[in-house]
């Protein structure tokens, strides 16, 4: 009996000990949407969406699986720092996604747009997708779920760095820090659903030691870093928008992707152009409204006047609608109060404050698949107009009374924001920079102006600084991109029709590839330049200079206003030629060409050399703004800045000294000094030169070096001032560099190595002065260890762009 019932008892247990197993390991039954979802706030959208207040978490309801969409992250608010350049309203990537369901899981893939088919054929169409990746960017356990939808936890995904906000701080040297999750939260008011999207924001929290320079510069707490990342997913645009061709002399930036369906006498590179979605009401009407307008919205909060100028500046761009038949096209607003600027349905134009001034720019939300723009983001730094009328009040100096009019100056900052204004919207709107236009008359706002200041009855005058309204490549432009055609065939003719009207204007384009390296060949398209010719321009900007630098003092200053702020002030107006020295510059070794393609003209153009007296007055030009006649500062000017007043500090405006706490004009001048020649002696541009020369009336390298050693190293020993020493260790120093970089051509190498032996023979003879025997021994060192060790390194230049 006893036995009986230890089995029975043995029995039993084992039994419930294979029951508990088989509850363990059975599936945890997942609760239906209705259920879990009880007490959350329910929003109803593009994709329904649930916040828990209790444990501050968001759901998000996917009922479309395998069905694209678009994702666009960006930073509504930022860090404040132009170095860094996380700025409150930056856009991140926009991708093309959707979700994929893996049993209890589901994935955010990324599809890979940039290689595809366009064929029909379904198995083609699959070929494409097996051959190239895609990526998840991102993974969600399934938290409920009815028979028609799933719930997803997106906290995790939202509190991301999605940004990479992190790899911008490490890039920048401004520490290692990490994202932490108790100190980032939803922004529940920037959270929001709407049919076609739907939003959501949080406050992302980064910690670190060691924090940088430029983090200092704006965080309260520097090892702890808040900012605000959103996450915007947008229904797909329909089918009726019809992607239009890129065409190098277009105007406008290129979308681009590979077709692997194409015809084998195709290429496989489809290119098209960035552009908002525009149509007549009547598309017979020569004047016609649109079906849809292209409306942007200010920031309400910037401040007035600036609100009115950078409205009136992006006004401009109706002008081009106009002239291709359109009536208030284009328009500008302030966003409603109940608008948020993040949300994809509203172009934005916003006014952001940095620590530092900083570069404006204008980005988009592009539909990868055919480049049509879904909305056009603007970002203004605040600063850029404190900086023109900085520079204004140093060009004119107009406190000569304790209560001046500075009217004029006002003015002068105000008319480069109408410009600025109308140049980032423009890029908002696909187009690219045009930096040949200085060169024909202002013919676009998509350059980037210098003041066009002039000097009249002894003075300088800020008359007609800066251009208002398009230019005709503007026009140009948009009639290219958005004009209405009826028909593919219309389209062809009328986009091939107008590139054609276009050069035969003689209308030049040249953009960011061939303009912003320093060993950019092409003798027209700089930044910041102005005028006909280059040599010309830099003569007149000198003599603007000279005058203004003339009557640079005490009456440059607003009544109690300390002295030693004077320097600031003085930078850009003594660095007022900084800008054109590059275009100077591009004559040495220049060329000329275009982005000209088979059968636009009868023969074709192909490359040009610049003229040989051309170069050659480039060669002395850039040389004299090396030289100490150019870059002496007046006594009346160096004796009026003092050490920086008690309260006040140094800052990158500043001119870099060597002489502590003292202005030091010696530095001042070397900097500047030591720009002109770098430019001078640029290996690409020497190599170029080289060449050229081969055959040619063309100045050669020895001709270029022999006119610089002239006119510094090896000129009057008499004028041997410390400016002038401090020069001559200057082009010494760019020498050497020059002839240890590793893209010197041999043949340039070899005819630089031996007029470096020649001066060092020179400068063994001219012993007795102390600076030449020491640079003897310099280039004796050098021969014997195959080493050139610098005496000191170069002051650099402040800042200069943006102005």
């Amino acid at each position: 009996m006893y036995r009986s019932l230890l089995l029975l008892l043995v029995l039993s247990l084992t039994y419930l000990f294979a029951l508990s197993v088989q509850a363990k390991n059975s599936p945890k039954q997942i609760p239906t949407i209705t259920e879990f979802t009880q007490g959350m706030n329910h929003k109803k959208g593009f994709f329904d969406f649930y916040y828990q207040p209790s444990q501050d978490k968001i759901y998000v309801q996917v009922d479309r699986f395998n069905q694209a969409f678009l994702f666009q992250s960006s930073l509504p608010q930022g860090l404040g720092s132009n170095d860094v350049g996380l700025d409150r309203g930056q856009l991140g990537k926009t991708r093309i996604v959707h979700f994929e369901r893996y049993g209890n899981k589901v994935m955010l893939k990324q599809l890979n747009t940039e290689f595809r088919v366009s064929s029909n054929n379904l198995a083609e169409r699959a070929s494409i997708d097996e051959a190239f990746a895609d990526s998840v960017i991102a993974g969600f356990v399934i938290a409920a779920q009815n028979s028609k939808a799933v719930l997803i936890d997106y906290t995790d995904f939202l509190h991301s760095d999605i940004h990479q906000v992190t790899t911008r701080l490490k890039q920048s040297k401004q520490g290692d820090y990490k994202l932490v999750s108790k100190r980032s939260g939803i922004v529940q008011k920037r959270t929001k659903a709407f049919p076609d999207n739907i939003e959501m924001e949080a406050l992302l929290t980064f910690v670190g030691s060691k924090p940088g320079e430029y983090v200092r510069q704006v965080a309260p707490e520097p090892t702890s870093i808040s900012v605000h990342t959103h996450h915007s997913l947008v229904r797909l645009p329909d089918d009726q928008y019809k992607p239009r061709a890129f065409h190098p002399y277009s105007g406008y930036w290129n979308i681009e992707h590979q077709d692997y369906s194409v015809a084998i006498d195709k290429p496989l590179a489809q290119r098209f152009i960035p552009r908002h979605r525009l149509f007549k009401k009547d598309p017979s009407a020569k004047v016609s409204e649109a079906v849809e307008p292209i409306i942007y919205y200010l920031d309400p909060g910037i401040p007035e006047p600036v609100k009115s100028a950078l409205r009136d500046g992006a006004l401009w761009w109706n002008q081009g609608f106009e002239a291709i038949g359109y009536k208030n096209a284009f328009q500008v607003k302030t966003l409603p109060a109940t608008a948020d600027p993040m949300d994809v349905r509203y172009n934005v134009i916003q006014w952001v404050h940095r620590a530092t001034r900083g570069w404006s720019y204008g980005s988009s939300v592009i539909d990868p698949r055919t480049g049509e723009i879904i909305k056009g983001h603007v970002t203004l730094g605040s600063l850029r107009v404190r900086q023109d009328y900085l520079i204004a009040l140093g060009l004119t100096s107009p406190f000569d009374v304790e209560n001046a009019d500075t009217t004029k100056q006002q003015e002068m900052a105000l008319a480069r924001i109408r410009q600025l204004s109308a140049h980032e919207v423009g890029h908002t709107l696909g187009i690219a920079h045009n930096f040949a236009a200085s060169a024909q008359g202002r013919a676009s706002v998509m350059d980037y102006p210098h003041p066009k200041v002039t000097v009249k009855d002894g003075k300088v005058s800020l008359d007609g600084a800066y251009d208002v309204g398009l230019g005709v490549w503007d026009k140009h432009v948009v009639a290219y991109g958005y004009q209405h055609y009826l028909k593919p065939q219309q389209e062809e003719q009328g986009l091939d029709l107008q590139l054609q009207q276009t050069r035969d204007k003689g209308l030049l384009f040249q953009s960011d590839p061939d303009a912003r390296s320093p060993a950019s060949a092409n003798s027209v398209g700089h930044l910041w330049d102005g005028g006909k010719t280059p040599l010309q321009e830099l003569q007149r900007i000198s003599d603007v200079r000279q005058v203004a630098l003339n009557q640079f003092g005490l009456n440059s200053l607003p009544h109690n206003t300390t002295l030693s702020s004077l320097e600031e002030r003085l930078a850009p107006i003594y660095l007022l030629h900084r800008y054109q020295l590059d275009a100077v510059a591009k004559l040495i070794g220049g060329v000329y060409y275009e982005y000209e393609s088979k059968g636009d003209y009868s023969q074709a153009k192909g490359v040009s050399i610049v003229a040989a007296d051309q170069q050659r007055a480039a060669i002395n030009a850039l040389i004299e703004t090396a030289l100490p006649n150019y870059l002496a500062l007046p006594h009346s000017i160096t004796r009026l800045i003092t050490p920086k007043a008690y309260g006040e500090t140094r800052t990158r405006e500043s001119f870099k000294g060597r002489t502590g706490p003292t202005f030091d004009p010696i530095s001042a001048a070397e900097s500047a000094a030591g720009y002109s020649i770098s430019l001078l002696l640029n290996v690409h541009r020497l190599n170029r030169l080289s060449q050229q020369h081969d055959g040619n009336n063309t100045p050669s390298v020895r001709e270029l070096l022999d006119s610089l050693l002239g006119k510094t190293l090896m000129a009057n020993q008499g004028s041997n001032t410390v400016l002038q020493q401090r020069i001559n260790f200057i082009v010494l120093n760019q020498l050497m560099e020059s002839l240890d970089h590793q893209e010197l051509a041999p043949e340039v190498r070899a005819e630089l190595s031996v007029v470096i032996l020649d001066l060092q023979k020179w400068l063994n003879k001219k012993g007795r002065i102390t600076q030449n025997r020491a640079m003897a021994k310099q280039l004796e060192m050098y021969w014997q260890t195959g080493r050139w060790i610098s005496t000191f390194k170069l002051k650099p230049l402040p800042p200069g762009s943006p102005i």
